[in-house]
């Protein structure tokens, strides 16, 4: 039997995601079988876990073996401990100096790379008397944010000096896990800044999922899991020379029917008429567009199942509805067309649009309601 519940949000549309629980238990449990069992696990649940729901979530991961969560910015992390998510959480991305203090009031770590963090997490220190926790990030190549390696160690030993700050970790990220050639560079600058730095007690962390699966950096003791938490893959390396990890999608996107009618022949559907009936043609219209994350430019080359059949998407995708040809399939208004699953992933949408997985399974977040399913 099916367990269902729902998030607490507007549900009063013919057109949902079902986030499946059991799945998401069963990718962090097969993370963590292919991580060392003296290494943690830091489960990125950021941009509202990649569209998925950080705090409906939360619970599963910590429960199937997640230590910590990550999160990009210190409003992520104040939702989550509003819904009593009690253990530790890194906010991965840079923290404003003026919010340092709220990051401490409400028990968050943050990522510093700057004397102007030393300087907020001082003045946060004198106004609550509770020392910041910090990561310190280090930029290894990524030219995103984080200390130099020309500056990583000084920086490090500067912060291990203060008594107002609670350092707890250090950890970079990596920029192109799929290149080796340019990962191991990566791994070689951090390799030599933890050389010349006291570690002990600190959490050390470096591979993200693409990273964890290729490689090993002995100089680490955590892991940072993002995508395949979800069931889907990052891009690695074409050798295929990479750890293989069993995972299972964990988002369907559903809609029901609310319109079938005939196009006749000749007749345009949507706007712009993309696509024109040849024959007669049975179209069913479901109350989900590009509002709702589905992008426009998918517009006449998706497919989807209806009653065990797949059926293409036809006409130009819009704001608040798309159409399908359902002219071969026995079919009644209410049925639920099923655009995304375990065996239509979202991978395929991204092949269409040049892009990647982690940008259209963001999206999906905008309008939709989410159930959640075991």
């Amino acid at each position: 039997m099916k367990n269902v519940r729902q998030s607490n949000i507007n549900i009063h549309r013919d057109s949902w995601v079902e986030i499946n629980l059991e799945n998401l238990a069963y990718n962090i449990k097969n993370i963590k079988k292919s991580t060392p069992s003296n290494v943690k696990l830091l489960a990125v649940v950021k941009a509202d876990a990649y569209g998925h729901g950080a705090v409906m979530i939360a619970p599963t991961l910590l429960a199937s073996g997640a230590d910590m969560l990550g999160v990009a910015s210190i409003d992520e992390g104040a939702d989550l401990r509003q819904a009593n998510i009690n253990c530790d959480i890194l906010v991965l991305g840079a923290v404003p100096v003026w919010a340092v203090e709220s990051a401490v009031k409400t028990d968050l770590a943050i990522s510093i790379f700057s004397k102007e963090h030393i300087k907020a997490c001082e003045q946060a220190y004198q106004r609550t008397g509770i020392r910041p926790k910090v990561h310190i990030k280090l930029d290894t190549g990524m030219n995103r944010i984080g200390v130099s390696c020309f500056q990583a160690v000084e920086f490090i030993k500067e912060v291990q000096s203060l008594d107002f700050i609670d350092l707890q970790g250090i950890f970079t990220h990596l920029a192109n896990a799929e290149n080796r050639v340019k990962t191991q560079e990566q791994i070689s600058k951090w390799n030599d800044i933890i050389s010349q730095t006291d570690t002990k007690n600190l959490l050390l962390h470096v591979l993200n999922t693409a990273g964890s699966m290729c490689y090993d950096v002995p100089e680490t003791n955590m892991r940072r899991a993002g995508i395949a938490i979800y069931g889907l893959y990052p891009d690695l390396p074409e050798d295929g020379n990479y750890r293989k990890i069993d995972l299972k999608p964990v988002m369907s996107l559903k809609a029901r029917i609310v319109n079938i009618h005939n196009a006749n022949d000749g007749e345009g559907i949507s706007y712009g008429h993309t696509f024109t009936a040849k024959g007669t043609r049975k179209i069913a219209t479901i109350p989900l567009g590009y509002a709702d994350g589905v992008p426009r430019g998918l517009s006449n080359k998706i497919y989807a199942v209806l009653n065990e059949s797949k059926i293409k998407q036809v006409g130009n995708i819009t704001m608040d509805q798309m159409m399908f040809d359902i002219t071969d399939v026995k079919a009644s208004l209410g049925d639920v067309i099923t655009l995304l699953d375990e065996n239509n992933t979202i991978d395929e949408w991204a092949k269409i649009l040049n892009t990647i997985n982690y940008e259209l399974i963001c999206r999906l977040k905008v309008r939709l309601p989410r159930i959640y399913t075991r």
